[in-house]
């Protein structure tokens, strides 16, 4: 299994070698580890915007819950104070109760990495809420989605996500490079990709592929595939060229560049232009 957008790190490793309570032999992925976004976010909080009390909201999901504890780590280590780690359910559409709890530690910014429509109904209710009029609001990729921030409350939020400047980086299977990939995405669907990690996606696949050529024979008329060979190749894959860049898999299965990058969204009538204003990159 290669995976192109989970980054929560109990699926890998912790990065300093020791697995994730989730961890299985055979599992990789593209995408980045979370404890780097999460300690990007609270460098761009604590360092960029000079802000030292933070509160973040997860919905009690591996991922969810992974990234926001990274984020509240990073953010304590760096000199700043949490304010509260708190949840809300998938389901809730009146956060007014879990924001009147925040409220009372007095934080100046909010990490809110959810999922829709949980986001949707957060992003509109938080500054209603008594002593959250001026907080900042910053969420994940899970949020960096067109059906998000086409809201007109998703605007003026700080949005986390992969690098997605690829420039000419081409796919060393295919020749293609990230131009190609979204001229005929678009040529085929009539609109852009609506969401971050359509890059990771292809390399994952032409990944697998590959993989799977290398551990393949044919026995007479009959194509045998060897698992163990697959998963041999891709522990093996060394500085593969990608369109999101060079690729490398560690003993548990991140493969994926782990650049990060903030943008500041300020139009949910121009997404693209949003997607563009990057304020801040974090490489670890």
């Amino acid at each position: 299994m290669i995976a192109p957008s989970n980054t929560s790190p109990l699926l890998t490793s912790d990065l300093k070698g020791n697995p994730g309570t989730n961890h299985n032999t055979g599992y990789y992925r593209t995408s980045n580890n979370g404890l780097v976004v999460g300690e990007a976010m609270a460098r761009f909080v604590y360092n960029e915007l000079g802000l030292g009390a933070a509160a973040t909201l997860h919905d009690g999901d591996p991922y969810s819950q992974s990234i926001a504890q990274a984020f509240a780590d990073s953010f304590e280590a760096l000199g700043g104070t949490v304010t509260a780690v708190t949840a809300v359910n998938k389901e809730d559409s009146d956060m007014l109760p879990v924001l009147t709890e925040v409220a009372t530690g007095g934080p100046d910014s909010l990490f809110f990495p959810i999922f829709q429509p949980a986001g949707d109904f957060l992003a509109e209710q938080v500054h209603s809420v008594a002593g959250l009029e001026d907080v900042v609001l910053l969420t994940d990729a899970a949020l960096l989605v067109d059906g998000f921030m086409s809201l007109p409350q998703s605007e003026g939020i700080y949005f986390s996500g992969p690098d997605l400047r690829f420039g000419g980086s081409a796919n060393e299977s295919t020749g293609r490079n990230a131009a190609d990939l979204l001229a005929t995405f678009e040529e085929t669907y009539g609109e852009s990709p609506s969401g971050p990690y359509w890059g990771h996606s292809y390399d994952a696949t032409t990944l697998l592929l590959e993989a799977i050529k290398a551990a393949s024979i044919l026995d007479g008329g009959t194509l045998v595939i060897d698992r163990a060979g697959v998963r041999q190749h891709l522990n093996s894959v060394r500085d593969y060229g990608g369109i999101i860049g060079s690729i490398s898999c560690d003993e548990f299965g991140d493969c994926g560049s782990q650049k990060v990058t903030v943008i500041l969204h300020l139009d949910a009538g121009d997404i693209e232009a949003s997607k563009d204003n990057i304020v801040f990159s974090f490489s670890p």
